[in-house]
């Protein structure tokens, strides 16, 4: 149970580092109908309602997850909190969100950062739907990211994933009526796992495979059902080999529910058939 005042927020943008940061923009350019500029060492490619900034440094690295909040009062709330458990912060204008943020990093290292969107508009043509909806990390402690964040950020936890032991393997975390906006789960190693862009509906789910057919990017998996979440999902490849999941009908939480528990097994992670276990 989270002892943090709740948040209320969006996934903003996601600003992820690779070798090679101009394939990877190029690749999203393309498959993700987005559009690409350069602007200092940022390759960005923007679509309505996705945003997301490449960066020189190790593959299948994050380098920060942007959240916007409804209100200055909203940011102003997380500030004391961060304050409160002695959480250094940095608070400054973040260039993607186009307002003022505090930034901050999980016991893992991985950077938040909170602000006001203020720059939103993107001009761009008719593309297929699918706005920036989650990201997930991996982790070899993901009891204590889970924790920090439910109880000093304000996420609230929506379903745990438990192995027979009882022990943490995945918590969901929610930072709007929405499932999940950030999940974690517990790895041998701590790093990006997967992001996901939630779609209009099954049909437009169809469209995204059809258009990666065209484009001759292969679904690596499903189409399938999450237990957690109850969302339709695919995923593909970008040329780093980081995940890339289209989702719909992600659960929309009621006030009120409690977090729920699933068993560590294939069918919590695709209710219809084959899933990856993290190990």
């Amino acid at each position: 149970m989270s002892t943090a005042k709740s948040i209320s927020a969006r996934l903003h943008h996601l600003r992820i580092a690779s070798p090679d940061p101009a394939r990877l923009a190029e690749f999203a350019s393309l498959a993700l109908q987005m559009q690409l500029s350069h602007v200092g060492a940022q390759w960005q490619c923007r679509a309505p309602g996705r945003l997301l900034a490449y960066e020189q440094g190790a593959a299948k690295t994050l380098i920060e997850a942007g959240y916007a909040v409804q209100s200055a009062t909203e940011l102003d709330g997380l500030k004391r909190r961060l304050a409160g458990a002695s959480v250094a912060a940095e608070e400054a204008v973040n260039p993607l969100l186009g307002g003022p943020a505090v930034s901050f990093c999980d016991p893992d290292g991985n950077r938040f950062s909170f602000g006001l969107a203020l720059g939103d508009a993107v001009a761009a043509p008719v593309t297929l739907p699918a706005r920036l909806q989650h990201v997930v990390v991996a982790s070899t402690d993901a009891a204590r990211v889970a924790d920090f964040l439910s109880s000093v950020v304000g996420m609230e936890v929506s379903d745990r994933v438990l192995d027979d032991a009882g022990q943490l393997c995945t918590a969901f975390l929610r930072t709007n009526e929405e499932h999940h906006s950030f999940a974690v789960f517990q790895a041998s190693k701590s790093g990006l796992d997967h992001h996901s862009f939630e779609t209009a509906d099954w049909n437009s789910i169809r469209d995204w495979a059809d258009h990666f057919s065209a484009q001759r990017i292969q679904i690596q998996w499903g189409p399938g059902r999450h237990g957690p979440g109850n969302n339709l999902f695919i995923f593909i490849h970008d040329p780093d080999g980081n995940w890339l999941e289209f989702s719909a009908d992600i659960e929309v939480i009621r006030p009120g529910r409690p977090a729920g528990v699933w068993p560590q097994e294939e069918r919590s992670l695709n209710l219809w058939g084959k899933a990856y276990l993290r190990s």
